[in-house]
């Protein structure tokens, strides 16, 4: 059936149409009555969520199967639909299609919770981690010790709830939990993420050992050091975190490559457009030019290459490459270009490179017919039913079920769109059909 036609999907419409035309409140008092109603809503949302997220399952295995295909192979990807659908990144499908499964089939109480509202989705997502290593006994244990009376639940904040669900995991199976952290230690890793003015939070999951180890040597430092400048304790530590990881005392002298992408107008001074720093993102122009400066004085090695862009749409086209061989330039370009993963929502770091039309269907690699990837999505779209069709700066993503998502790649920094007459966009229009 047309999704535009189901009844669900029209009455759901319709509800949400009738969200931002509803009457003011005359009183404070009502206007919490809504924000209160609203939050179990948007469970009773969450709930529903799982409910369609676990139907699409079924609805996928049988046609696969009905289809021929091995069982191994059936609803692979789904993870990635799920996301695209909810405007989340593919790492984050996975885990609400984990989060489905669960509430369905293994915590009917948590299930019931969400949908009358008097849980969180983050609250059943607490539940639902902490649960990730029990059998499937013990799991549905938890779900009625905690959730079968909702009433238990009133003024339960997100810490209690999670020290609750790890007290009676391990008073269920402390065998399991010990497994459970052994196994972690394979999680550990380091990360960072972009922060206000110019910052950046690195942030490392570390077993408890180890993580405590290393914030109580860099805090034994700065209580030795604080009072003999004018830093303060937390700035003592960072800086020991700096220096003690790169082994240089200024960020001047890092040995570590940082891509700064610019206009000419930034570089040279007279724009005050951003700029952009590959894996971190928009930084201020005044910020960008002293970036450059700090480099040339310090005698480090500097590369300048050129991107060109077209005029009219900022369209990067080429790029100047000091690599020898072209797919490594090629990589920088598209690296410049996409600055993230290609597929719609997905802010991931690119880590693969491929062909919108498969090289072995005839597609070319070029940086009109090349995307950058993260390794989730670049798998998924490798499976049937997923195609990409690219045009300059934009991609189309048609899933299996038909749905269409459309990635835009970002503009450089210092672009302006220019106005476009009729008869500019008729001659461009007769370019492209050439």
């Amino acid at each position: 059936m047309d999704a535009t036609h189901d009844a669900g999907v029209v009455a759901l419409q319709s509800f949400l149409s009738s969200l931002p035309v509803l009457p003011l409140v005359a009183d404070e008092a009502a206007a919490v009555d809504r924000i209160s109603l609203l939050e179990a809503i948007k469970a009773g949302c969450a709930a529903a969520q799982a409910t369609e997220t676990m139907r699409l399952e079924i609805l996928r295995l049988e046609s696969e199967s009905a289809a021929g295909v091995p069982v191994v192979r059936q609803g692979r990807r789904l993870a990635a639909e799920v996301a695209l659908a909810r405007k989340a990144s593919g790492s984050a499908g996975g885990r609400y299609l984990g989060f489905a499964r669960a509430l369905m089939r293994e915590m009917p109480h948590t299930r019931a919770a969400l949908a009358s509202g008097a849980l969180t989705e983050w609250r059943a997502t607490i539940l639902v981690r902490e649960t990730a290593h029990l059998t499937a006994h013990d799991r549905s244990e938890i779900d009625r010790r905690i959730c079968a009376e909702t009433s238990a639940l009133e003024g339960v904040g997100d810490r209690t709830l999670d020290a609750e669900v790890k007290r009676i995991a391990y008073e269920l199976d402390p065998q399991a939990v010990v497994d459970r952290h052994s196994l972690s230690q394979s999680d550990r890793r380091v990360s960072t993420r972009p922060a206000p003015d110019g910052m950046v939070r690195l942030s490392a999951l570390l077993p408890l050992v180890s993580g405590i180890s290393v914030y109580g040597s860099l805090k034994r430092h700065a209580d030795a050091t604080v009072g003999s400048d004018d830093r303060t304790h937390a700035q003592v530590m960072a800086d020991a975190l700096v220096e003690r990881v790169t082994g240089a005392t200024t960020t001047g002298a890092l040995p570590v490559a940082v891509n700064v992408v610019m206009s000419d107008e930034i570089l040279l001074g007279d724009s005050s457009a951003a700029a952009h720093v590959t894996g971190y993102g928009p930084i201020a122009a005044d910020t960008a030019r002293a970036m450059v400066a700090t480099a040339l004085d310090a005698e480090t090695s500097s590369t300048l290459r050129r991107i060109y862009a077209a005029p009219s749409t900022g369209a990067l086209v080429a790029m100047d490459s000091v690599a020898r061989q072209f797919p490594t330039g090629l990589k920088h370009f598209l690296d410049v270009r996409d600055q993230s993963c290609r597929i719609p929502y997905c802010d991931a770091p690119i880590a693969e490179y491929d062909h919108a039309q498969p090289h072995s269907a005839g597609g070319d690699t070029s940086a009109g017919n090349g995307l950058g990837m993260c390794v989730a999505h670049n798998r998924a779209k490798q499976n049937p039913g997923w195609h990409v069709i690219t045009d300059r700066h934009t991609a189309t993503l048609t899933t299996p079920t038909g749905h269409s998502h459309v990635s835009r790649a970002p503009a450089p920094p210092g672009h302006h769109d220019q106005p476009v007459s009729p008869i500019e966009r008729q001659l461009r229009a007769l370019l492209d059909a050439a």
